[in-house]
């Protein structure tokens, strides 16, 4: 226990955003369907948005928390590629049908199945969903893959944040909220709602969706 609380204390130290940490694989994942017009559900401060727009034509943000959104519309502001929408997913157009969709630890903050229904209704014929998601640990398997992410956690806070932190920077400021589903139940709600997803468990306590909605008619 004590070498848990000192870990912790570490991370505080030297915070940095798992999340980011894959920024670079969606926006690659993203780009390599084609995609020219990406909703970006839950965009935080707008991290994931810069590598998109790299690679896209325009992105559109959703973002729920008033403080959060703001920075992410003032960092993109003259920027007619990016929109910033102050709002949740249920916020969204629900007219509009977009080429890719993106959501970083977005996806337990919302019902699983339903949001999932509904994602795929998101997506042009052919479009991409990617997911970054968390996932409630559970039973042995679980635990023993937090393992090399304990131990890695450190080693990384140390290499990209090497001075100490009194706060967590900016972007990992945004609400965050536990997961309640388990891999199995993401697995289990995605093989009835996204037919063929592929699902990878990933470092850092996270999973990858990837979901391609068939050519020939919307989801």
């Amino acid at each position: 226990m004590a070498l848990l609380a000192h870990l912790h204390r570490f991370n505080q130290r030297h915070p940095w955003s798992h999340n980011d940490h894959y920024g670079r694989w969606i926006a690659d994942r993203v780009a390599a369907s084609g995609a020219r017009h990406v909703l970006d559900v839950g965009c935080g401060t707008g991290n994931l948005a810069a590598l998109l727009r790299r690679r896209a034509v325009t992105v559109t943000g959703l973002e729920p928390d008033p403080g959060t959104a703001r920075v992410a519309a003032e960092r993109f502001t003259g920027d007619s590629a990016v929109t910033v929408v102050e709002a949740g997913f249920d916020g969204r157009d629900p007219r509009r049908r977009y080429d890719a969709v993106t959501l970083v630890a977005v996806l337990h903050h919302l019902p699983l199945a339903p949001t999932l229904r509904e994602l795929r209704r998101c997506l042009a014929p052919g479009g991409r969903l990617v997911i970054l998601g968390c996932y409630r640990e559970s039973g042995p398997v679980d635990r023993l893959a937090t393992l090399p992410a304990a131990l890695l956690n450190p080693v990384l806070g140390l290499i990209r944040h090497p001075a100490r932190a009194d706060a967590p920077p900016p972007h990992m400021t945004a609400p965050t909220a536990d997961p309640l589903e388990t891999l199995a139940d993401v697995r289990a709600a995605a093989a009835r709602e996204l037919p063929g997803a592929r699902i990878r468990r990933r470092l850092f306590w996270r999973y990858s969706l990837l979901y391609d909605a068939p050519a020939g008619s919307p989801g």
